[in-house]
């Protein structure tokens, strides 16, 4: 395994992984090469500028990427002969530790299947869905993001709602506990009580950029008016982002409404 930052791998390692130096190293060889990066730039950096794989080479990229992002991968793919499944998870660090995540897979059937076993390593079964394109998984990992997002982006406005009117954080997560907000609400309300946004599981800054992937796969000069909560959710992470949250857990959207 390869790493753009060497001391993030330190845990793969004590656990047995072999790090090696190189980028070329890591993948020379492999009869798999699975990618997860933080965004479509980075895997352009790191993949398509430096030719990264050989003819014949199947490669599982997990990155949350934008639809037309996947099908510029699977043309490069295909013009080298890089066989290609688009595999983006829906969820975060403790059912990734429990292999309950759920799983996009899109792509060639037979390339599909031949990436399921290793999928299977962190996916919850009856949460993997195989989709005929590498663009339908994009689509699918945006759509799930976007449902997540709203929802933050939902309770923010319980609670700035409840401030207004005088009423405690605590209230207003006791009452939206029996409505649609009630799994976000039950998911990060004791963070946010507590203002402890550390135990990140889902940062800022990644659902910032998701955020921004979903208004740019609209291709409409206004996309915000097409997707108003995405806009609105846009802005509130973004004010948390500079207020220094960034790396933070995205409970810590709420931090001005405290």
């Amino acid at each position: 395994m390869w790493n753009r930052t060497s001391a993030a791998a330190v845990q793969l390692v004590e656990l047995g992984a072999r790090q090696t130096v190189s980028l070329q190293q890591a993948v020379t060889g492999q009869d798999l090469v699975v990618t997860c990066l933080f965004g479509p730039d980075t895997v352009q950096e790191v993949v398509l500028d430096n030719d990264l794989l050989l003819p014949g080479a199947l490669w599982l990229d997990i990155t949350t990427v934008g639809p037309d992002d996947a099908d510029k991968y699977a043309s490069w793919a295909s013009q080298r002969g890089v066989r290609y499944v688009h595999g983006p998870v829906v969820g975060s660090l403790a059912p990734a530790r429990a292999r309950e995540l759920g799983v996009y897979l899109g792509g060639a059937a037979a390339d599909v299947a031949a990436v399921k076993p290793f999928a299977a390593l962190w996916a919850d079964p009856d949460r993997l869905v195989q989709l005929p394109t590498q663009r339908a998984a994009a689509i699918g990992k945006l759509v799930a993001n976007l449902a997540l997002g709203t929802a933050l982006e939902g309770l923010v406005e319980a609670l700035r709602f409840g401030k207004a009117l005088g009423v405690d954080a605590a209230s207003i997560l006791a009452m939206l506990k029996n409505t649609g907000l009630g799994f976000i609400a039950d998911m990060k309300g004791q963070m946010i009580l507590d203002q402890t946004f550390t135990n990140t599981q889902f940062s800022v800054d990644l659902l910032t950029k998701d955020a921004k992937l979903m208004l740019a796969a609209v291709h409409n000069d206004d996309a915000a008016r097409e997707l108003p909560a995405v806009a609105g959710l846009i802005e509130t992470l973004t004010t948390a982002q500079n207020s220094g949250f960034g790396d933070f857990d995205i409970a810590a959207a709420a931090i001005s409404e405290l």
